[in-house]
């Protein structure tokens, strides 16, 4: 496997790499008619934009997205949806000196192990580049999500260690670190220009709210709900940790403390807990409660101090990584990590949904052939009270009998012959025996 899939109702593949002309996806999966706003997949995308600050990516990316197929005139076909993104602004000149030596903390090494070749421009598809496909296609999910009241939240919770101590999801956008204290953005940023000015980078916590997940997403063992929330945020480059509630707070937690004590909202009428320290998944399947779960970014690989390495042929060399990089990833992962868990959790509704479909369908199905069971052994019984009688089945009952039993007929929808028809039945069941 390639491993450039993600999905299994809602699949998304993505391509392309740093330097080349184009990166791209391609959605599979989507139902016709449904309408798309292009302008909120271009927003999303903006979020993620290099040049944002001064404390990311000088390198200059427009990120302007082409639909090439699926949307016509605003509304889905049902066929794949695949869009592009240009990329414009390349300085592969910035890497040729490094082109024979690994740089340290990137992934040139390990490819090159696996494939025998390696895309030493800006890091080829394992550049923070790729990234821009995924929230293009987490965009697409959002869309659906939120018609169906699902919110996802991002925001940087921590940088080195300075945290966000109050969460203000009304200033997260109004800061250039994302964060959802604005006292604490104003010292992340200042650490963040300090270790830039040094040549350096610095990593964080990003913490991921999900609000009105339904209930009953997930599967019991293998694709529990956090699991593949854990390998979504995980397959993004810069990520080398992942919790979700408690996280790994839990260790130091006794049951007591952990268990998330149950109780009925008088006034929604719906069954809560107390505390969410699950992180609202109970045995792989989401409960009702807000998902929460925190990923912990590392700090970027390219850096401008001089760090040692050997080249291709094993020599010791010293490597300075020129070029324009994030000296905190931070706040541009935001909404890599919002794309993926939108992905996941349509993804999983999209699978509960046909589940609970499936389910209905096969219980209409047993209800019709008990009734239909019923109705044989109710006419087998009319005939044989019908065989048993002396008199003429035709004059049997009086004419008030038989218009209440028509007006009853009328009345439950049937047609004004319907009950002409089930005598003949009758009668013929009882001749032909």
């Amino acid at each position: 496997m390639s491993g450039n899939v993600f999905g299994k109702a809602f699949q998304v593949m993505t391509f392309g790499e740093s330097h080349g002309p184009y990166i791209g996806l391609v959605i599979d999966g989507i139902k016709p008619n449904l309408p798309i706003d292009i302008s909120e997949i271009q927003q999303e995308l903006n979020r993620r934009r290099p040049g944002q600050s001064e404390i990311v990516t000088s390198r200059q990316e427009k990120d302007k997205v082409e639909i090439i197929s699926g949307i016509f005139e605003g509304k889905t076909t049902g066929m794949p949806i695949c869009m592009l993104i240009r990329n414009e602004d390349q300085k592969p000149s910035d890497y040729k000196k490094l082109k024979q030596v690994f740089r340290p903390g990137h992934a040139g090494f390990s490819f090159l192990k696996k494939y025998g070749i390696f895309d030493y421009r800006g890091g080829g598809r394992a550049s923070g580049r790729e990234t821009a496909s995924r929230v293009a296609a987490g965009a697409v999910a959002k869309q659906f999500l939120q018609k169906r009241g699902v919110n996802i939240i991002g925001y940087t919770r921590q940088v080195d260690g300075i945290k966000a101590e109050r969460t203000d999801l009304s200033v997260i956008d109004k800061n250039s670190i994302r964060a959802p204290d604005i006292d604490a953005a104003k010292k992340m940023e200042e650490k963040i220009r300090q270790i830039k000015y040094e040549g350096d980078s610095v990593g964080g916590l990003v913490e991921i709210l999900v609000k009105n997940c339904p209930a009953g997403l997930g599967e019991p063992v293998f694709h529990k709900l956090e699991a593949d929330l854990a390998g979504a945020l995980m397959s993004i480059g810069a990520v080398k940790g992942f919790e979700i509630g408690s996280g790994f707070n839990c260790a130091t937690q006794k049951g007591s403390e952990h268990n998330d004590e149950f109780y009925l909202d008088k006034q929604t009428g719906k069954v809560k807990t107390k505390t969410n320290n699950s992180g609202g998944v109970l045995g792989g399947i989401s409960n009702g409660a807000d998902l929460i779960m925190r990923i912990a970014v590392k700090p970027s690989s390219s850096i401008g101090k001089k760090q040692k390495t050997v080249d291709f042929e094993g020599k010791k060399a010293n490597v300075e990584v020129k070029g324009r990089h994030d000296p905190c990833i931070c706040p541009r992962i935001v909404p890599v990590a919002e794309a993926m868990v939108a992905l996941v959790i349509l993804d999983h509704l999209l699978m509960q949904e046909k589940l609970t479909d499936n389910t209905e369908s096969e219980s209409i199905q047993s209800k019709i052939e008990t009734i239909e069971t019923q109705l044989l052994l109710l006419l087998a019984q009319r005939v044989n009270l019908s065989k048993k009688r002396t008199i003429n089945f035709h004059k049997e009952g009086d004419n008030v009998d038989k218009q209440n039993l028509k007006s009853m007929a009328e009345e439950l929808g049937f047609k004004p012959d319907a009950l002409k028809k089930l005598r003949r039945l009758i009668q013929q069941q009882i001749t032909e025996a």
